[in-house]
């Protein structure tokens, strides 16, 4: 095709198509960040208690539990991993070990071991998923229903209590003000963004995902990679599930149920789910316009139901999108 045969009216359509390619690049990466302060001001008119400082502050601490999962979760989709459907299973862990543990090793000992053993959960969805290939949600899936059968199996399916009020007055206590919860958040995000952007895990990770082939070709571990993502969302979810129990100093098998929809739903705002692409900072950017969201449909008086079907459609609007990202080289 000519040149004067590719303008019309004057306008290069290579012109115009670059253009339209670097709107929808700004939109994708501001874009969450529009939605975020649309839902602010819409729960501005719809509650005056959105605003007020004890509606907010719950609204962090209940998101740095989410939050703390969203980071691990960040390298299981950047790596290609579609999702960890074991996650339940692995909050209840963390949250039943840590409380059950107490009476015969200590609080923090029971802690530490509760997370270890939830990360032997990530270890063997590691070894299915990035050795032997199986589908992630299958393995997943079938590693977190045995998982929370041995947890409900040693505590016969009862609620487990703690049994050391110094580690709940830790968990629910404040730093400068800050919840204990809220700054081990922001250490653990920290620390997935810097290892995600700034290590040589976090550059064999995006390139495991965005090319498997050309990353095995050029020497990168892509097993060990694809493994290690799924033990950096189960250590995570342990940590999540063993604050959990230590906060609500209560814990039984199904607590951690709905977290891994939370998660994704949450991470698929600012990752792409096919991999290669994002980062914690837009996760987490993708978890706080969730939780916001529910937050003003809560004080909206949506029903769950509702709200669930809510939260759905935004995992398939962010899935299209990205898909769609992906077909004009933006995302």
């Amino acid at each position: 095709m000519t040149e004067a045969a590719m303008e019309i009216g004057g306008v290069n359509r290579n012109d115009r198509f670059t253009r339209g390619s670097r709107l929808v690049g700004v939109l994708s990466k501001a874009g969450l960040a529009f939605a975020i302060l649309a839902v602010m001001l819409y729960g501005s008119f719809v509650s005056p208690a959105f605003f007020t400082s004890g509606n907010l502050l719950n609204v962090l601490t209940s998101m740095s539990i989410v939050g703390i999962v969203v980071v691990g979760m960040t390298f299981v989709l950047v790596v290609g991993g579609l999702a960890d459907l074991s996650v339940p299973a692995t909050i209840a862990c963390g949250a039943i070990l840590s409380l059950g543990l107490q009476p015969m090793i200590g609080p923090l000992p029971a802690f530490v071991l509760a997370v270890g053993l939830a990360g032997l959960i990530g270890l063997l969805n590691g070894v299915l998923v990035g050795y032997v290939g199986i589908n992630p949600i299958i393995a997943t899936l079938g590693i977190g229903t045995i998982g929370l059968g041995i947890v409900q199996a040693a505590v016969g399916g009862v609620i487990v209590y703690g049994s050391n009020p110094a580690s709940a007055e830790f968990a629910k206590g404040r730093l400068f003000g800050i919840p204990v919860v809220v700054l081990i958040f922001l250490v653990i995000a920290l620390v997935g963004h810097f290892v995600l952007s700034r290590s040589f895990w976090g550059r064999w990770t995006l390139a495991t995902g965005g090319n498997y082939s050309a990353a095995e070709a050029s020497a990168v571990p892509v097993q060990a990679v694809k493994a290690g993502a799924f033990v950096i969302t189960a250590l995570a979810s342990g940590i999540s599930g063993g604050l959990l129990g230590l906060t609500l100093q209560s814990a039984r098998p199904l607590i951690g149920g709905g977290y891994e929809f939370s998660a994704i739903t949450a991470v698929v705002g600012g990752v792409s789910i096919v991999g290669g692409f994002g980062s914690v900072p837009r996760a987490i950017a993708g978890l706080i316009f969730v939780q916001l969201l529910t937050n003003v449909m809560v004080l909206d008086g949506v029903r769950t139901p509702i709200q669930g079907f809510v939260l759905g459609i935004l995992i398939v609007g962010a899935v299209g999108m990205d898909a769609a990202l992906r077909k004009r080289g933006v995302a």
